[in-house]
C-alpha cells in the first residue's frame, strides 16, 4: 500500500514498514548480519552485500524519516555532528559557509577545530535580520546552514524567504536546515525550499535518551549519491539495533511533540510571570520577536524554552536544587532537562561571541518533557525557595 498520501501520524507509523509479507510481523526484524550471501561473485541481493554499505532496518528508518520530510531519499548516520560532517566533506576546500550566529557549540567546533583544517572559512550572522544575511554571501559561499528554533535563543528564521535570497546566488549554495528542534512533525524545510533536512536523531526522534543518531534528508539525486558515497566510504553509520529504536519511537513522535508542546506553553507561561525570572523565550509566547513568524511555519511552537533568571539567583545552586528536572545536556526526551548553556552546550563558543549574541551567564535551557504540568512548576518553586 502507498502511504505517500496519507497523515502524518500514519505516516509514522506504516510509511517505512506495514508488515512483514513472509511472517506477518507488524514491526521490522533486527537484521543484525554484518554481511549478505551473494547469487554470483558481484550479484548481491538487492543492495545487501555488507552493513556498512546497505542494512535492511536501517532502509526503513531512511525510508520513513524521508516520507516525514516529503524527501526522496534519507540516510541516517550515527550521530547529529556525524551527518554535518559528512555534508561538509561534499564541499572543496576552499569553500564559505554561512552560518547562525546562535548555532549549537558543536556544530561551531566542526568548522573552528575541524574543517578549518580544510582550508573552509565560514560568516556568522543574525539570519532573522535578512539585509545582513543577503551581505554574508561570498562567490565562494557553497553552503548556508540554520537552524530554526535556534539553540539555545530561539530564534524563528523564515526558511522561505532564505531560500529564495539563496536561490539568487549565482553559484546557487546548498541550503540546509538543522531540524533537530522542530521535527518533520512541526515543520517541513523542503516543502519551503531548502536542499537538505539534518536531524540528531538523538533528541525528539528518539524521544527516550537511550540512542543516538543523525540523519540527512534531501530531493537532489546528484548530492545524494554524493552523500551516500561518503556514508559508504567513511562508515559512520548507526547499528541496526540503534536504528530499530528510532523507527519504535517515530511510531508515536507525533503524540510525543504534541505533549511537549503543551507543557511548554504552559510551562513558558508560568515562568513569565515568575518573580525570580527576568526573560523568557518561547515562540508560543506572544512577546516573542518571531512569534507571528512561528505561527506561521511551525505546526506548533515546541519543546524548548530558554530563560534568563535574575542577578541575584545563584544558577549553579538553582539547578543543583532541581528533583524533577535533570540537570543534563542533550534535549527531546520524555523526561525534563535543564542545563547551563554558557558552561555546558554552548561552553565552545567563545565568552565574547556568547556574551555578544545574548548566551548571558544567567541564561537556562529547558527541555520541557512530558510529566505533570503541575508536578514541573512545583519543582521549579522548590528549587527558587533554596
Amino acid at each position: 500500500m502507498d502511504f505517500s498520501n496519507k497523515k502524518f501520524g500514519t505516516k509514522a507509523i506504516h510509511a517505512g514498514f506495514h508488515h512483514d509479507e513472509v511472517t506477518g510481523a507488524v514491526m521490522p526484524p533486527i537484521c543484525l548480519s554484518t554481511t549478505f550471501a551473494q547469487r554470483a561473485p558481484a550479484q548481491p541481493i538487492g543492495n545487501y552485500e555488507y552493513a556498512r554499505t546497505a542494512n535492511p532496518t536501517r532502509d526503513i528508518l531512511q525510508t520513513t524519516l524521508a516520507a516525514l520530510e516529503g524527501g526522496k531519499f534519507g540516510l541516517c548516520f550515527a550521530s547529529g555532528c556525524n551527518a554535518l560532517n559528512t555534508l561538509l566533506q561534499t564541499l572543496k576546500p576552499s569553500s564559505h559557509v554561512i552560518i547562525s550566529d546562535d548555532v549549537y557549540g558543536g556544530t561551531l567546533r566542526l568548522f573552528t577545530q575541524v574543517f578549518n583544517h580544510w582550508g573552509i572559512t565560514y560568516t556568522q550572522c543574525d539570519m532573522t535580520d535578512l539585509k545582513q544575511f543577503a551581505t554574508a554571501f561570498t562567490p565562494q559561499t557553497q553552503l548556508v546552514w540554520l537552524e530554526t528554533p535556534s539553540n539555545p535563543l530561539l530564534k524563528i528564521l523564515d526558511i522561505a524567504a532564505l531560500c529564495d535570497i539563496n536561490q539568487q546566488q549565482k553559484q546557487q549554495p546548498i541550503l540546509a536546515v538543522d531540524n533537530t528542534f522542530a521535527t518533520p512533525y512541526l515543520q517541513n524545510p523542503l516543502h519551503l525550499g531548502a536542499d537538505v533536512v539534518c536531524h540528531s536523531t538523538t533528541k525528539y526522534i528518539g524521544g527516550h535518551s537511550d540512542v543516538l543518531g543523525g540523519a540527512l534528508i534531501l530531493n537532489d539525486q546528484t548530492l545524494a549519491e554524493q552523500l551516500y558515497f561518503l556514508q559508504n566510504a567513511q562508515g559512520g553509520v548507526p547499528g541496526p539495533m540503534d536504528c530499530f529504536l528510532l523507527i519504535r519511537s517515530l511510531k508515536t513522535l507525533h503524540v510525543r511533540m504534541q505533549a511537549h508542546c503543551d507543557n511548554a506553553l504552559k510551562l513558558a507561561e508560568f515562568l513569565q510571570n515568575h518573580p525570580k525570572i527576568s526573560k523568557v523565550i518561547y515562540p508560543g509566547l506572544t512577546n516573542h520577536p518571531q512569534h507571528q513568524l512561528a505561527a506561521q511555519q511551525m505546526r506548533n511552537f515546541g519543546g524548548m524554552i530558554s530563560c534568563v533568571l535574575k542577578e541575584e539567583i545563584d544558577v549553579k545552586r538553582f539547578l543543583q536544587s532541581l528533583q524533577i528536572f535533570t540537570l543534563a545536556e542533550s534535549l527531546g526526551g520524555v523526561e525534563s532537562l535543564i542545563e547551563h548553556p554558557a558552561t555546558m552546550t554552548h561552553a565552545a563558543i567563545p565568552e565574547a561571541h556568547r556574551q555578544k549574541i545574548g548566551i548571558e551567564a544567567s541564561l537556562v535551557r529547558i527541555s520541557v518533557g512530558i510529566e505533570d504540568i503541575d508536578d514541573l512548576t512545583q519543582d521549579i518553586n522548590q528549587a527558587f525557595s533554596k
